[in-house]
């Protein structure tokens, strides 16, 4: 669903709007640190799309990719990524 940010992303998810938040276009740390921070304490899973932790405070700043969705979704959804990827 067309959304501006990263935030409004996320909150599609955790207000069950949306079922997953997918990007894998790159963004700034600061783009997804708090949506996440929120995502994580409503019980939702968040990650990179390999299934790999989200890393914050790095050089550079940047994160190439992210995954949220709720819990019992994550671990379809990173096997579909993974295969849509080729991996």
């Amino acid at each position: 669903m067309p959304l501006g940010s990263a935030g409004a992303k996320a909150a599609a998810v955790i207000c069950g709007d949306a079922e997953a938040y997918v990007h894998s276009g790159g963004q700034y740390e600061w783009d997804s640190a708090a949506p996440v921070a929120v995502a994580v304490a409503a019980g939702l899973h968040a990650s990179r799309i390999d299934g790999s932790k989200l890393r914050y405070n790095q050089d550079p700043p940047s994160l190439p990719d992210i995954l949220i969705c709720q819990a019992a979704l994550a671990d379809m959804l990173l096997e579909a990524i993974s295969s849509v990827r080729g991996e």
